[in-house]
């Protein structure tokens, strides 16, 4: 006559078999979250958490808040103002920079 429950080694087998399943399912729960978090602040602004609009200027981009407008560089575009020569191009851009940050707030 068969037992009615199984051997300990079988409780210790599913046992483990559920504990790394839930293990999984934590990481690919954790991971999700952490990708839909990087998501929602993708081109928000740090400072307000408005959305950022990329513009140009003299082949720079900068990244501009449409609330607060406040402008934001990222890497890549610092070390292009810091490897041109004088640091004309950084004068001209921010020079373009605060002309249409004057122009926005006179209404125009």
């Amino acid at each position: 006559m068969p037992p009615d429950k199984p051997s300990k080694n079988e409780d210790e087998y599913f046992a483990r078999q559920d504990q790394e399943a839930l293990g999984k399912m934590r990481q690919r729960q954790a991971a999700e979250r952490r990708a839909a978090e990087r998501h929602g602040h993708y081109m928000k602004c740090p400072k307000c958490g408005g959305d950022l609009h990329t513009e140009t200027f003299h082949g720079v981009q900068v990244d501009r808040c449409g609330d607060c407008h406040g402008i934001w560089l990222d890497h890549a575009e610092i070390a292009l103002l810091v490897k041109e020569e004088n640091g004309n191009v950084l004068r001209k851009v921010m020079h373009d920079v605060w002309a249409s940050l004057q122009k926005l707030k006179a209404g125009g």
